[in-house]
Order: structure tokens, then sequence, then C-alpha cells
């Protein structure tokens, strides 16, 4: 089961970072010019705009950036420990990896250095490049946290109903971009495939540490060595490890 998970992981992060890639070295190759697609919807979005509409993507928007997402990798970490112990070294992984993607990020926005969509069709302020989106980038990432969490300790059908929630929650944040008039539809979808990218690099790392004598923090996510009794529940509470 590990090794199918391990696959699998690998696999998806595979097929995401290449479609990454191919998008940002198209993004390059017009110098941040905008694709057709992009210029048609956001100018959709600007023309559909009303006020109440705006205040609410306004409220979606800021949930995917400054401390909110990073008590959600927080709170990733405190579901998915079953002791204190484990509970910090879940919180420190968690923690680390969503500061590692952030910072990886950057060695794709600056030398592609895209420019937002102009300023008079703002309606939040914005500051940065555009490619890839950072909101669309953590708002996913954190989801993934969350649901891998649920995932490790909930009932199956709980956690799949908290999965659809969160990717829910994340593509509005990404789409609440779109919307606002401060990133083209390209900048988000490359966010996402970045974010969905690393993840299944850390499924793939988590499900090759399950089992093993893995360090801690990797150790408190992946499950490592489970108690008897432990092992003995794990089919009806389903999870990760």
């Amino acid at each position: 089961m590990a090794t199918t998970r391990v696959g699998v992981g690998a696999a998806v992060a595979v097929v995401c970072a290449a479609l990454f890639a191919l998008l940002a070295v198209a993004v390059a190759g017009r110098h941040g010019a905008p694709f057709p697609v992009d210029r048609s919807l956001h100018v959709w979005c600007v023309r559909h705009r009303p006020a109440w509409a705006a205040d609410a993507a306004r409220l979606v928007t800021a949930t995917g950036t400054g401390p909110l997402p990073y008590l959600g990798a927080v709170a990733a970490g405190l579901i998915a420990g079953r002791d204190a112990r484990e509970r910090r070294g879940a919180v420190v992984a968690a923690l680390l990896f969503l500061c590692l993607v952030q910072a990886t990020r950057y060695a794709v926005l600056l030398p592609i250095h895209r420019p937002r969509p102009a300023t008079a069709d703002w309606a939040t302020l914005a500051t940065g490049y555009a490619f890839p989106s950072g909101h669309a980038t953590t708002s996913a990432l954190v989801a993934g946290l969350l649901a891998g969490a649920l995932y490790r300790v909930a009932r199956p059908a709980v956690a799949r109903t908290g999965a659809v929630l969160l990717g829910c929650w994340a593509a509005a944040v990404g789409l609440s971009r779109i919307y606002l008039g401060v990133h083209w539809p390209s900048d988000v979808l490359g966010g996402w495939l970045y974010a969905l990218a690393w993840l299944a690099v850390g499924h793939a790392l988590l499900a090759w540490t399950a089992g093993r004598k893995a360090p801690y923090p990797l150790q408190a996510l992946s499950g490592g060595p489970r108690p008897r009794f432990e092992r003995r529940s794990a089919g009806r509470y389903g999870g990760l490890a």
C-alpha cells in the first residue's frame, strides 16, 4: 500500500510540475503578456463586478494571506498528531513545508517578473509580480495540509467532506484574485499547479517514510510505526498512514 501511494504521489508530482513548467515557459516566452483567454476573462470580471460582489470577493481573498494560512498549517499539525509529541512534530513539519514552498516560489516569480493587470481594473490592493499567484498557491497548500490531516485521523466520510470543503475554499480564494482584477487567470492556474506538485511530493515522501524509522517531524505526519491497538483500529478510521 505504501509503495502504491509513493508511486501515485510521484506521478502526480511529475505531471503537475511538467504542466507548471510548460505554463511558466509560455508566460516567459510572451514576456508576461496575457494570453487571449486571460484578457477575455479579465474584461468580463471587470464589467460584471457590482459593489456587493467585490466586497464578498475581498472577504474571501483576505483568508488566503497574512497569518491565517500559517494558523491553518498549525491546525493541520495539531489534527494530525495523536499525542503531544506527535503534534509538536507535525506542527513543525507543516510550517516548514509551507515556508519552503513559499520561499521557492520566488525562484519562479522574480525571473519571470510578470506584470499584473492595469491598476485601474483593481478592486483591491496587491503587490509584487503576478505569476504564479501567491494567494492561489498558499490557499491550495493549506487546504492540502488540512485535508491530509483529516484523512489521517477522521472517518473516511468526514475526511472526504472536509477535503471537498477545503478544496472549494482554495478555489474561491484563487478565483477571487481574478475577479478582483489583480491577477490573470493563468497566474492562478500556475499557483494551483505549483501547489499541487509540492503537495504530491509531500504525499509521496510521507508515504515512503510511513512504517520506517523516520526522524521527527516527518514521523509525526507519516504515522511511523504504530502501537498494536492503533493498527487494529486503522481500518475503522482510515487515514494516510
